[in-house]
């Protein structure tokens, strides 16, 4: 059934690359491995879906594709059925994943690809190449695990980000415009918040710019928001990442 040289295949046995009991069994508890891992990077970073989700729709979706491989070889048909219909499910359920916060934040993009990546990992693992899926593996939990801190890095060094506001009085918003520019701000947008409407608070969204030479060259946005926490009308802000 591998059209594909597989050298962790070969080195295997022909059994392996072909639909038998064993070289089932060998592809779901490789799925579960890859899985798991990816799960555990996940939940142990709190996000909506965690280690049993990733297991769950990694095995479903590997025994997806040996399903519409044994059909394949049993009916001479052309189709894959099952496993398009699982990447359809899994595309659903990883938009459920999608989270909106009250302060305008969309959180859970990462872990919703994640989920649909760990599924079309899963079919890969069914096709029983192993040498794709020890590759495509490590770069998957590569990207996960190594690469948010270069995101975090270059993000707070962006001229452009969001902040949430949080002003004690309306009345305020005013002389908060005033202070951003004078920092070396530029406002680009602000958005009023609805879901505080009755707190007593006016919350926006803010998005800026940075245009001061100086600010861009020696301070982080960190920097920014802790200067701006020091007002004392401001009752809480913090970047939106």
């Amino acid at each position: 059934m591998n059209n594909i040289y597989d050298p962790i295949g070969k080195l295997l046995g022909n059994w392996s690359m072909e639909v038998n009991l064993w070289s089932i069994l060998l592809r779901l508890t490789i799925s579960i491995v890859v899985s798991a891992v990816v799960g555990w990077e996940r939940s142990n970073k709190r996000h909506a879906a965690g280690l049993r989700t990733f297991m769950i729709v990694s095995l479903a979706s590997t025994i997806a594709m040996i399903l519409d491989l044994y059909l394949i070889k049993t009916t001479n048909s052309g189709f894959w059925f099952i496993s398009a219909a699982t990447v359809v499910g899994t595309a659903v359920i990883s938009a459920n994943t999608i989270l909106y916060s009250s302060k305008n934040q969309i959180k859970g993009l990462t872990t919703s690809a994640a989920l649909w990546a760990t599924g079309i990992m899963g079919l890969l693992i069914g096709t029983g190449n192993y040498t794709i899926v020890l590759f495509c593996s490590v770069a998957f939990i590569s990207l996960l695990s190594l690469v948010p801190p270069l995101e975090i890095y270059l993000k707070d060094r962006s001229n452009h980000f969001e902040f949430h506001l949080e002003l004690k009085n309306v009345s305020y918003l005013k002389d908060f415009s005033s202070v951003i520019r004078e920092l070396g701000l530029r406002i680009d947008g602000i958005e009023s918040n609805p879901a505080y409407l009755n707190s007593g608070l006016s919350v926006y969204s803010v998005s800026v710019s940075i245009i001061k030479d100086e600010l861009k060259q020696f301070k982080s946005h960190q920097d920014i928001i802790d200067a701006l926490k020091t007002l004392d009308y401001v009752y809480y802000i913090e970047e939106m990442k």
